[in-house]
C-alpha cells in the first residue's frame, strides 16, 4: 500500500513537515484519508483472523461490528483470537486490555494503540 509512508507521520504537524508544498486543507485531508486506510486495512486483517480462528465459512460476514459472542466465540476462543492478532501483528495484548475486547473494532482500536505506543 503507498500509505506506509505516511503511517510514521503521528501528527497533523509532523505530516506536513514531511510534505511542505501541500496546502494545509490538503494536508488535512490526507492525513485523515491515510489513518483510516490504515484502521480499514486493520479491521480486515482482525477479520480474517477471527474467521480463520472460530473456522467460520469463507462467505460468512464479519465486520468492525461483529460482536466474537455473535459470531459464536467462548472465552477460550476469544483468547485464541488474542493470540492470533499478537502473532500477527508482532504485539503484545496485556489481560486487562484483552478483555475489553467485545467486537472486531475494538480489537481493530486496540493493535492501533498499541502499535502507536511502540512506535512514538
Amino acid at each position: 500500500m503507498g500509505g506506509g509512508m505516511f503511517l510514521l507521520a503521528r501528527s497533523r504537524a509532523q505530516f506536513a513537515s514531511e510534505f511542505p508544498v501541500l496546502e494545509y486543507s490538503m494536508l488535512s485531508c490526507l492525513y485523515v484519508e491515510f489513518i483510516t486506510q490504515a484502521k480499514q486495512e486493520t479491521v480486515q486483517k482482525v477479520c480474517k483472523i477471527v474467521k480463520n480462528q472460530l473456522a467460520l465459512p469463507d462467505d460468512s460476514t464479519v465486520t468492525g461490528e461483529s460482536t466474537f459472542a455473535a459470531l459464536g466465540a467462548d472465552s477460550l476462543d476469544t483468547v485464541e483470537i488474542v493470540m492470533g492478532l499478537e502473532e500477527e501483528f508482532g504485539i503484545s495484548v496485556g489481560e486487562d486490555s484483552a478483555q475489553s475486547i467485545s467486537t472486531v473494532q475494538d480489537a481493530a482500536d486496540l493493535i492501533e494503540e498499541i502499535i502507536s505506543k511502540q512506535n512514538p
